[in-house]
């Protein structure tokens, strides 16, 4: 290979310069009459105090040559001590496994080799001199994101060097920080079983987390570690249940910096209890330790602490909070499951007392027949009156799961923590004779079954779902008193339908649909969910329906269908143009991996020219636009083969975790190009997906067929149709606009808008 000095300057040249201008912009390059070959890529390499070199790769010829070739055009020798890696962005090794993501333009630098690196590090962070171990632990947490650097540090067993500094107690503040940056990154590459860290080293860590006063950025790598440990190892669960309880991470909640890694493990620690261990009244350690966490996430102090100081806080709640949030609220509510699923035994005692207790405070103040047939009969007629389907023995109607035991439970606690709706409710249907009582035990049972459908009780929280509730974080007993909510509304809607027996069925669709209306609205209290309620009553449901039905219908005489038919090509051009625009603009990406890290991002735009992709790592989710300068990779639209999405993606394919995720599944879509390569992307939400994969086959020329495209299609073809068959006669239109009128002799007036 022929090597190509650049002189003159110790950077690029100017010629070279302006090349590289022009790739960052987007801007074509001028090409020759042959088309490079595939496997030549032309690349800059910069070595510290020395011109930069640009040559061609010949990605055939083994990495090692190329490096010898490199040394060489600076005079270096041991060209088996250096290595390549990236200038920008991550700054990665260069391996043979991963040369053949080298692109055109790229950036690279000359360095030591990681093995060499490592050892320095290595040697470094055990030195005496204190200046000198923190900037060697400084570089170290940098390095250690790189996989190449990380296998090598880790075969010098340099996690247990990091462990020891942990251990011996005497490392504090900036020092201490870094050290457990990198142990998590090394840590995070599945290189090292989690099950090999030591008892002292979980106590060292855990003894970060209770002890007051401590740095910052100390207690959020020591609570992520300690996350890793619960979601990673079994046995190391039970080692951090027992030095850390709920209890002592709640006082973290009041501090906006660390209250993400608290509530996460939080999370962690119930999510990955045993099984086996998720009952009461053990007298095993570790059983008391998790009946204290399922009481504690139910508990008034954990759920005031997260109200005020994260969702009413004064700062947004980013993504992963959200998701944290989600995940609390779904195990929170995964703690009715055990109820859900228990069937009610018909020869319990004390099981049968609680129906009745449902009869006597219905019906108390009557008087009751001493004799035991008299009382038997009464007991069915009053069983009836309170619409169970099993008059005679209503212990019957609690024996399917779902929902066992928690529809009883959820009518015992309306009958007495709402004793005159619950009287009003039931009365008020047992008297009726006209066929159109609703019947309140049948309806209960019901809704029950329906709440956990709607809120998946029982069901396992999905990665990449920030879908929590507000409102659920306002109440003690916030499922009981959202019970209490809908039994009322069920009730009304019944009474408006004026429905029958014969019309269960069809009552349930319009309350389920009222619930899910209402909760789509993130009411942020019960109260809200109440008036949002009162406003979603039957007629409005019956408007909604038929105004969408209406927006849906398309008129079929053969005029309409002409017009439809003339007017879709602009409209399609319209919404192709808009969804280039919004890849123009680009989008943040969050990173796929392990939720107990902090958050990475990266962002993706289209040049403004169309003709190439530009992508780049961030450290946080930006605010705004990001400029082509900082995104340092790219691919060129015309290497791009096809888009995929869902199952079809590499990446979904590679993380068998994730493919069994259904949420994660319809977000996901990549990008195919050449040679093999792949850009893999999980949308944040649904709506940048279709935003994304439309502008992507747009860019192929190929047909949109997103969700969004259908629906904006048929909004924009309505609103176009009705304008042009808005009825005109007798109205004359002017050929020319209105005069645009005076200005005012004085702006000194104000509008009074009441």
């Amino acid at each position: 290979m022929e090597l190509l000095s650049i002189t003159k300057t110790s950077s690029l040249g100017s010629k070279d310069s302006s090349q590289r201008e022009k790739a960052d912009s987007g801007m074509p390059e001028r090409r020759a009459t042959m088309p490079p070959p595939s496997d030549i890529v032309k690349v800059a390499i910069e070595w510290p105090g020395a011109n930069a070199q640009l040559i061609e790769i010949d990605q055939k010829k083994p990495l090692s040559s190329i490096i010898r070739e490199v040394c060489d055009g600076w005079s270096l020798s041991g060209s088996e001590q250096f290595a390549l890696r990236y200038a920008d962005g991550p700054q990665l090794y260069i391996t043979e496994q991963s040369r053949g993501e080298i692109k055109n333009g790229t950036i690279l630098r000359l360095a030591i080799s990681p093995t060499r690196a490592a050892r320095q590090l290595l040697d470094r962070i055990q030195s005496h001199g204190i200046d000198a171990r923190l900037e060697a632990l400084k570089e170290l947490a940098k390095l250690s994101a790189d996989p190449t650097f990380a296998t090598e540090f880790i075969n010098m067993e340099g996690i247990g060097t990091l462990a020891r500094l942990v251990e011996s107690g005497t490392h504090f503040g900036e020092m201490l920080a870094f050290t457990l940056t990198a142990f998590l990154e090394l840590m995070d590459h599945g290189i090292v079983s989690w099950d090999l860290i030591s008892l002292s080293f979980i106590k060292q860590i855990a003894g970060y987390v209770n002890q007051p006063m401590v740095d910052v950025s100390i207690l959020q790598r020591s609570l992520a570690i300690l996350e890793s440990m619960v979601l990673n190892s079994h046995s190391l669960y039970h080692r951090v249940a027992q030095e850390i309880t709920v209890g002592q991470l709640i006082g973290h909640l009041s501090n906006q910096e660390i209250q993400t890694y608290a509530i996460a493990l939080i999370n962690a620690l119930f999510l990955k209890a045993p099984e086996d261990r998720r009952q009461e009244d053990h007298t095993n350690p570790l059983d008391q330790c998790l009946t204290e966490m399922a009481s504690t996430l139910a508990q008034k102090h954990l759920r005031s602490i997260i109200l005020n100081h994260v969702i009413r806080g004064n700062r947004p709640i980013k993504a992963e909070m959200a998701h944290q949030l989600y995940v609390l609220q779904v195990l929170t509510f995964n703690l009715l499951e055990e109820r859900m699923m228990t069937k009610m035994d018909p020869t319990d005692q004390a099981q049968r007392d609680i129906i009745f207790e449902l009869r006597r405070i219905a019906f108390d103040g009557e008087n009751d027949p001493t004799g035991t047939e008299k009382r038997k009969a009464m007991y069915t007629k009053d069983y009836k009156m309170l619409g169970f389907i099993n008059h005679v023995n209503p212990a019957l109607d609690f024996t399917q799961t779902p929902p066992g035991m928690l529809a009883l439970d959820n009518m015992l606690y309306l009958a007495k923590l709402h004793q005159d709706t619950y009287i009003r409710i039931v009365l008020e249907n047992s008297s009726r004779e006209d066929k159109h009582e609703c019947p309140f035990g049948r309806c209960a049972i019901e809704l029950t079954r329906m709440l956990c459908e709607i809120l998946q009780v029982g069901e396992l929280p999905n990665e990449g779902c920030n879908d929590y509730h507000p409102m659920f974080f306002t109440h003690d007993r916030a499922w009981e008193e959202f019970f209490c909510v809908c039994i009322q509304l069920l009730n009304k809607t019944w009474k408006e339908m004026r429905a029958t027996t014969e019309d269960f069925n069809k009552v349930m669709q319009v309350v389920r649909e009222q619930i899910n209306r209402a909760l789509a609205m993130k009411p942020s209290s019960l109260e809200q969910l109440k008036s949002k309620l009162r406003s979603l009553n039957y007629a409005e449901i019956l408007r909604l329906r038929q105004s969408e039905r209406m927006s849906q219908d398309d008129f079929q005489s053969a005029p309409i269908i002409e017009l439809r038919e003339r007017i879709q090509p602009e409209i399609m051009e319209l919404i192709k143009q808009q969804r280039l625009n919004r890849l123009c603009e680009g989008s943040c990406f969050r990173k796929l991996g392990n939720r107990r890290r902090q958050e990475k991002f990266w962002f993706c735009r289209l040049s403004l020219n169309h003709k190439v992709l530009h992508y780049g790592d961030l450290d946080e989710s930006p605010q705004g636009e990001v400029p082509f300068e900082l995104l340092t990779d790219k691919i060129p639209v015309s290497d791009i083969k096809s888009v995929v999405t869902g199952k079809d993606c590499p990446h979904m394919k590679e993380k068998s975790a994730l493919k069994q995720n259904k949420e994660v599944l319809e977000l996901a879509f990549s990008i195919l190009y050449d040679p093999d390569e792949a850009l893999n992307f999980v949308a944040p939400s649904k709506y940048e997906y279709c935003i994304w994969t439309d502008g992507l086959c747009a860019l192929l020329g190929r047909e949109m067929g997103s969700d969004l495209t259908r629906s904006d299609l048929d909004t924009l073809i309505s609103m176009e149709m009705k304008l042009r068959l808005l009825d005109l006669e007798n109205i004359t239109i002017p050929e020319a606009p209105p005069p645009v009128p005076k200005e005012p002799s004085s702006y000194n007036f104000t509008y009074n808008y009441g």
